[in-house]
C-alpha cells in the first residue's frame, strides 16, 4: 500500500513574497563618488551609511579605456541617482574621492538631477609624507 504524504507549503498564507525595500522612503542620503583613472563607481547611502543604490562606468556599458571617460561617469551617476529620486530623495551630501576624469562630469550630473546638495566635500587621500622610496640604484 503506498503512502499518501501531503505536500507542506514553504510560503506562508496571505504572506508577502519580496523584499520591501520600495516602502522605504529616503529623503535625506549621501552619494559618494570614487574617481580612479579606469573607472568611475558611485554608491548613494542613507545616513546611517546603509547602501541604498550603486552603479560604475563598467556596470553601465561600458568596458576598457572608456570607463575612464567623463561621459561614462556622468551615465553611472544618472543609473545610480534614477533608484533613489524615485524613492522621494530630496537632499544629499557627496563626497568624491580620487584623481580620475570623472570627477567634474559626476558632480555635474548629480546637480542636474535635481537633488539639493546640502555640501561637496573632496575625500581623496594625502600622504602625509608617503612610503619610504626605494633604495637608491647602483650601476
Amino acid at each position: 500500500m503506498v503512502k499518501y504524504i501531503s505536500r507542506i507549503s514553504s510560503r506562508r498564507k496571505g504572506g508577502r513574497i519580496g523584499s520591501r525595500q520600495n516602502a522605504r522612503r529616503i529623503p535625506k542620503g549621501v552619494i559618494h563618488v570614487q574617481a580612479s583613472f579606469h573607472n568611475t563607481i558611485v554608491t548613494v547611502t542613507d545616513v546611517q551609511g546603509r547602501v541604498v543604490s550603486w552603479s560604475s562606468a563598467g556596470t553601465s556599458g561600458f568596458k576598457g579605456t572608456r570607463r575612464g571617460t567623463p561621459f561614462a561617469a556622468q551615465t553611472a551617476v544618472i543609473n545610480a541617482l534614477r533608484k533613489v529620486v524615485n524613492r522621494g530623495m530630496l537632499r544629499a551630501e557627496v563626497f568624491i574621492k580620487g584623481p580620475g576624469l570623472g570627477r567634474d562630469a559626476a558632480l555635474r550630473a548629480i546637480h542636474r538631477s535635481g537633488l539639493l546638495l546640502t555640501f561637496i566635500r573632496d575625500v581623496t587621500p594625502m600622504p602625509h609624507n608617503g612610503c619610504r622610496p626605494p633604495k637608491k640604484r647602483r650601476v
